[in-house]
């Protein structure tokens, strides 16, 4: 049986979500629906996997009382959580919906700086014994390394769990030279390795040391890379909606399947990785996924 998916977010968010008759800069508004819920792009790998029926632990810091209810939000949606408590308060991201077009404007807080002894704290609560992988995704906060995430996978071979990192830049490097699966976008790719073709981009962080490589690339699908070979999946149809969390529910995808086997066939991972993410752009909140488009797309997906 796999083991738990750890989720880790490092900054984790109260997501706000304000819908207005009209967007009008510098003037005054009257708010009519008001939502909220736990957010960043760990939380959002953690709602798919539970959708699909896996079991999942969300990580992550908390504090004050925007912590509090992100952690009461979690409960709220039977996500389980092991939450580490930090002095500084929890970020807020608020997203202003205008009503006249659906376009939604987005405030992104920088998150609250970690300091040594919470990111120590943070390690030492780690529950190796229970996790089949950890999937980390998100933005790294004030005061942590930018090689966080790479730290973690590090770390976490010595437990003999593996890791799925989504991340870019120098970033996705670092989780590559520490033999993680990496995750990213063709353009998060060109901007860690250079200008070069997704499939040759994703080869060469396998031969930097990452155990496998997927890289999803719009509308073109989604490239996978092993020291086994390179595959690329098709989209079975285009669809359009909010690709928020299409990402997402491909690391979600990927963070099962490693769980299950260290080297799983990547062949059926991505035909089951497409079909998640575009999914998920038919429902209108990250994190999301349509379940019977899923089902239905899953067995159609070519991949060559």
């Amino acid at each position: 049986m796999a083991g738990l998916i750890g989720t880790v977010t490092l900054n984790l968010a109260l997501d706000v979500t304000y819908d207005v008759p009209e967007l009008v800069v510098g003037g005054s508004h009257r708010v009519g629906a008001v939502r909220s819920r736990a957010g960043g792009k760990g939380v959002n790998v953690a709602r798919v996997a539970a959708t699909l029926g896996h079991q999942v632990l969300v990580l992550g810091f908390v504090g004050g009382v925007t912590g509090e209810a992100v952690a009461a939000e979690l409960f709220d949606a039977g996500l389980t959580a092991l939450l580490t408590p930090i002095a500084g308060e929890t970020r807020r991201t608020v997203a202003i919906v205008n009503g006249v077009d659906g376009d939604a404007t987005i405030f992104n807080e920088a998150g609250p700086a970690i300091t040594a002894d919470e990111w120590r704290a943070f390690g030492d609560r780690m529950p190796w014994g229970r996790l089949g992988v950890l999937a980390c995704s998100g933005s790294i906060p004030p005061g942590l390394p930018a090689d966080a995430y790479a730290e973690i996978a590090v770390r976490a071979r010595h437990h003999d769990v593996l890791s799925v990192i989504d991340a870019g830049g120098d970033a996705l490097i670092a989780a590559a030279q520490a033999g993680a699966v990496v995750r990213a976008n063709a353009a998060e790719l060109r901007e860690a390795v250079g200008d070069a073709t997704v499939e040759d981009g994703a080869r060469e962080l396998v031969a930097r040391g990452a155990s496998a490589a997927v890289i999803t690339d719009g509308a073109r699908g989604m490239v996978a890379a092993s020291n086994k070979g390179v595959w690329r999946a098709l989209p079975v149809e285009r669809v359009s909606g909010n690709p928020t969390g299409a990402g997402d529910a491909c690391t979600a995808v990927v963070a099962a399947a490693v769980a299950e086997s260290s080297d799983p066939d990547w062949s059926v991972v991505l035909k089951s990785a497409v079909a998640a993410s575009a999914a998920a752009v038919l429902t209108p909140v990250a994190g999301d996924i349509d379940l019977a488009a899923y089902r239905r797309w899953q067995p159609q997906v070519s991949v060559e």
